[in-house]
């Protein structure tokens, strides 16, 4: 069954109609909301209030548009909500450097991948929100222009302009602070 017809069924209160749309795209709202917040704990919650939240607002949705960058919208708003708060926000970014990311070959591979992760997710949060959001749909989400423009509520345009100047200001701050990064990917 298609998606537009899912949802109408949804906005009719059909709750057997909502489960196959979270699962089509409760990966890449996860995705969204771990890259905003950096924590796990934090984009299941989000997740499950992103879902909560368009359920809720199923009827307002327009069914001419594909419903994953309205859902990646709800997912952003939520996580800028939940990054106000600097506490949480330095405990998560702790955590999330804790992590080994991916399994490597010997310690010093690890170290050294997990140093890079650790300097890019610096760089990256240096960055304005608007910049950080940009990249990580487009880069990490490898969600197309317009739909990463969607999700942010923002001409194409924009978007492509916004994603551009992100680059170059996420590049600039690794060149600056973090030379070595750079400098490896370029090998």
């Amino acid at each position: 069954m298609d998606e537009a017809a899912l949802i109408r069924r949804a906005r009719q209160g059909e709750t057997s109609a909502w489960e196959p749309l979270m699962l089509a795209h409760q990966e890449a709202v996860f995705r969204l909301a771990y890259l905003l917040l950096g924590d796990s704990d934090d984009a299941e919650d989000v997740a499950q209030e992103t879902f909560v939240r368009a359920w809720r607002n199923v009827g307002r949705f327009d069914l001419e548009r594909p419903l994953r960058p309205w859902l990646l919208r709800i997912a952003a708003h939520l996580c800028s909500n939940r990054r106000r708060s600097a506490s949480r926000h330095l405990d998560a970014l702790v955590r999330a450097f804790r992590r080994d990311p991916a399994p490597a070959s010997s310690i010093e591979d690890v170290a050294g991948r997990k140093s890079e992760a650790q300097q890019l997710r610096i760089a990256l949060r240096s960055l304005s929100i608007a910049d950080q959001q940009i990249l990580y749909l487009r880069y990490f989400l490898d969600l197309p222009l317009e739909e990463a423009a969607e999700a942010l509520s923002i001409p194409s345009g924009t978007a492509k302009s916004r994603s551009s100047r992100a680059l170059a200001r996420l590049r600039e701050t690794l060149m600056r602070a973090f030379p070595d990064v750079l400098a490896g990917s370029e090998q």
